[in-house]
């Protein structure tokens, strides 16, 4: 499974952003699909996540209420919709893939990864 993750830029505290993650590959839709982010100098934090069977979703504490996972396993692709941004939200946010059902956050289960993309909270 290869994964591009895109949609980052620079937003306004409050705004909103939708990040995309493009996978390539048939069985795509077996797989469980997180979203982590890294700020400098912190270490990879869970944001997200979605099972491939059944679209079971879970979500960080920091986000939850605010960020919204979804999947069209017809499109290979996986969304992350980020409302009312704050400024603690900036980094790189990376999306990866694991072939178990049951949703992990920890990154080292996590067997694909995308090149990440770089949200900018700021006024």
């Amino acid at each position: 499974v290869q994964l591009q993750a895109s949609g980052g830029g620079l937003v306004q505290p409050g705004g909103s952003l939708r990040l995309s993650c493009a996978a390539s590959g048939r069985t795509f839709s077996r797989y469980t699909v997180g979203w982590f982010r890294q700020a400098p100098g912190k270490e990879r934090e869970f944001v997200a996540a979605i099972s491939g069977i059944g679209g079971t979703t879970h979500y960080g504490g920091s986000v939850k209420d605010r960020f919204t996972i979804s999947r069209d396993n017809a499109k290979n692709t996986v969304t992350l919709q980020m409302n009312s941004l704050k400024p603690e939200d900036a980094a790189v946010y990376y999306c990866a893939a694991d072939i178990r059902s049951s949703i992990a956050t920890t990154p080292s289960v996590y067997d694909y990864w995308g090149q990440g993309t770089l949200v900018t909270v700021s006024s």
